[in-house]
C-alpha cells in the first residue's frame, strides 16, 4: 500500500523549497503527498521578499481535516514562522501516532529569517518532544542549543546528543556547512551514531535542500524502512538531486534541485 505523508509547511512559489519541494520529493519517494500551509511566501532564487502568515487557527484546521479522514503514515514539519502557528501545530498532532519528522525551518538559503525569535521556545518545548526524528543543519542546531556552530564531526555528534536531551527520539545532523570536500551526516539516537557520507557537489542550485531531505526522510519512514535505511535512502536521493541540479535552468540566484531526477530517464 502507497503510505500517506503530510507536510506542515510554508508555500515557495518558485517550487524549490517548502511545500513545493515536500510534494515533488515525498511523491519521487513513493509516498501519496498531503500538504498543510503554515505561511505564503514571495520568493524567488534570489531570495525571499514577503511572508504572508496562515491564522494559527486555519493552520489547525487543515491539520485536524486530514487526520479526520485520511490514514496518515508519517508527518513533515517544515516552517512553522511563529511562536503561535507552532503552538497550533502541536495542538492538533496532540496523540499523533505516525511519526513525525521535524526539520527547524529557521533561515531561507538567501538570508532571510524565517522563524520568529520568540518562536524557538515554543519550538523547544512544544515541538521537539513530538519529534521521532529533527533534522537541523549546524547553524540551526546551534541556534536550538545556544551554543556556536559546530565545526568538526566530534562537535557535531555531541550536539546532537544534546538535542537529544530536548525530546526527539533521533537527530539526522546534517554536515553540509562544514569545510571540506566531503557532505557527512550523521543519525543520532540514545545509544548509537552512524555517520552517512556524501561528496559534495560543486552547484549554486541548493535551494530547499533541507526541505528535500526530511521530506524524503518522512516517506522513507513511511515506507517502513528502518531508520539507518531511510536516512540513507534520503540522503543518496538528495545527493543525486542536487548532482543533477543544473540539468535546470531555473532562475538566476540558489537555483532548485532536481527533485526527479531519480526517475528513469531523467538521469544523465
Amino acid at each position: 500500500m502507497i503510505p500517506n505523508v503530510l507536510s506542515i509547511a510554508g508555500s515557495d512559489p518558485s517550487g524549490g523549497a517548502g511545500i513545493q519541494a515536500d510534494l515533488k520529493a515525498m511523491s519521487a519517494n513513493g509516498a501519496y503527498a498531503m500538504a498543510a500551509i503554515t505561511a505564503l511566501t514571495a520568493q524567488n532564487t534570489q531570495g525571499v521578499s514577503g511572508i504572508h502568515l496562515v491564522p494559527p487557527e486555519f493552520v489547525q484546521a487543515q491539520i485536524k481535516a486530514i487526520f479526520e479522514d485520511i490514514r496518515v503514515d508519517a508527518v513533515k514539519i517544515g516552517m512553522i514562522a511563529n511562536a503561535e502557528i507552532a503552538a497550533a501545530v502541536a495542538e492538533a498532532l496532540q496523540g499523533c501516532d505516525a511519526p513525525i519528522v521535524l526539520d527547524p525551518v529557521m533561515i531561507a538559503k538567501g538570508g532571510a529569517p524565517l522563524l520568529q525569535p520568540d518562536a524557538v521556545g515554543t519550538l523547544r518545548t512544544r515541538l521537539l518532544p513530538l519529534a521521532f526524528v529533527l533534522t537541523p543543519n549546524l547553524p540551526e542546531a546551534a541556534h536550538l542549543l545556544d551554543r556556536p556552530i559546530a565545526q568538526t564531526r566530534e562537535e557535531m555528534a555531541q550536539q546532537a546528543r544534546a538535542l537529544i536531551a530536548l525530546g526527539p527520539s533521533a537527530i539526522v545532523m546534517k554536515g553540509g556547512h562544514l569545510d571540506g570536500a566531503d557532505s557527512p551526516d550523521c543519525l543520532v539516537t540514545s545509544d548509537n551514531v552512524t555517520w552517512f557520507e556524501g561528496a559534495r557537489t560543486a552547484t549554486r542550485n541548493t535551494h530547499g535542500t533541507g526541505c528535500t531531505l526530511s521530506a524524503a526522510l518522512a516517506a522513507q519512514i513511511a515506507r517502513k524502512q528502518s531508520l539507518p535505511k531511510a536516512v540513507a535512502a534520503a540522503k543518496a536521493y538528495v545527493s543525486d538531486a542536487i548532482a543533477h541540479a543544473d540539468d535546470l535552468s531555473v532562475g538566476s540566484g540558489h537555483g532548485p534541485t532536481h527533485h526527479f531526477a531519480n526517475l528513469k530517464g531523467l538521469s544523465r
